[in-house]
């Protein structure tokens, strides 16, 4: 059977690019998937005139019916998964973060409740020696987090998935009851719950790799850098085309033995668990990046 490579929420920004990438080097399948059809099937029209042949599959991760669907329909026409790189995510509409409970429930549900069902229903498609890579951020090193009991907990070599979630309920529950404090996070708090995906979703990622480590798989995650999208306002300093190149570097050049590791866009493996370093956001260094 053919090998796959799958990129969720691509029919736009970096996860275009990620497919455009695959479709010119990839030995396989690719697939541009997105929850919006129309967009998605528009996306992949584009890359067509580009002389480009992605495939698509619909593909919303926060809907878990709409998982089980592709899931279905990739085990019957391929059997499995060789690479997958779960890109799909949303930002604040508020850019400083500081938005309603609801805005920011519904990004953690997308950010991290998505990785957990595709890890349910997804992952056990993978092949071995297979490939997952989560997009993140620089708002998910664990520096981004001043609060010291959730750091050492967070960073401890044995986390389990119940302690991730329990670190989400206590965010969620200071936003519900007022006990929000600023100081708990670097920049006054702004885009806390971004931050607070990502941390969740580096924190997952040695999770999964531990799970499925007996088939080889290697689960990473990976900072791409500041990327001029629509989720930054155009502020950046990469095209996606530029961001693009460290992802695929990890899904198709870099070794097998890269497992379980939190990687910034000059390919440069970082200690995710080391909160005294300065790799987290703040709003002003990413203004400084704008470019004219």
């Amino acid at each position: 059977m053919s090998k796959v490579a799958v990129v969720t929420g691509s029919n736009k920004g970096l996860g275009l690019g990620i497919v455009k990438g695959l479709c010119k080097r990839f030995d396989g399948v690719v697939y541009l998937t997105s929850r919006d059809e129309k967009r998605g099937r528009d996306a992949v029209a584009e890359l067509n005139k580009q002389g480009l042949q992605p495939k698509y599959h619909q593909l919303d991760v926060s809907d878990k019916n709409s998982v089980l669907k592709f899931k279905n329909y990739i085990e019957a026409n391929y059997g499995g998964i060789d690479i997958l790189v779960n890109n799909a995510a949303v930002s604040n509409s508020d850019p400083t973060g500081f938005s309603s409970y609801e805005d920011n429930e519904k990004l953690i549900h997308i950010n991290f409740g998505g990785i957990l069902t595709m890890r349910e229903i997804i992952y056990p498609l993978v092949r071995r020696n297979g490939r997952i890579l989560n997009i993140s951020s620089n708002c998910g090193h664990l520096s981004n987090l001043r609060n010291q009991q959730w750091r050492e907990k967070l960073s401890k070599e044995d986390l389990k998935l119940e302690e991730v979630q329990e670190f989400i309920e206590w965010y969620l529950e200071s936003l519900r009851n007022g006990s929000f404090n600023t100081e708990d996070f670097v920049d006054n708090g702004t885009v806390a719950a971004y931050k607070v995906s990502k941390i969740a979703l580096n924190a997952v990622t040695r999770i999964h790799q531990k799970e499925f480590e007996a088939k080889d798989i290697s689960i990473n995650s990976v900072h791409p850098g500041y990327i001029r999208t629509g989720m930054t306002a155009g502020y950046g300093f990469f095209n996606i085309d530029e961001a693009a190149e460290t992802p695929l570097y990890i899904v198709l050049d870099a070794p097998q033995s890269l497992k379980g590791e939190y990687i910034w866009y000059d390919r440069k493996v970082l200690d995710w668990t080391n909160y005294e370093e300065d790799y987290y956001f703040t709003i002003r260094s990413l203004l400084e990046q704008q470019v004219p």
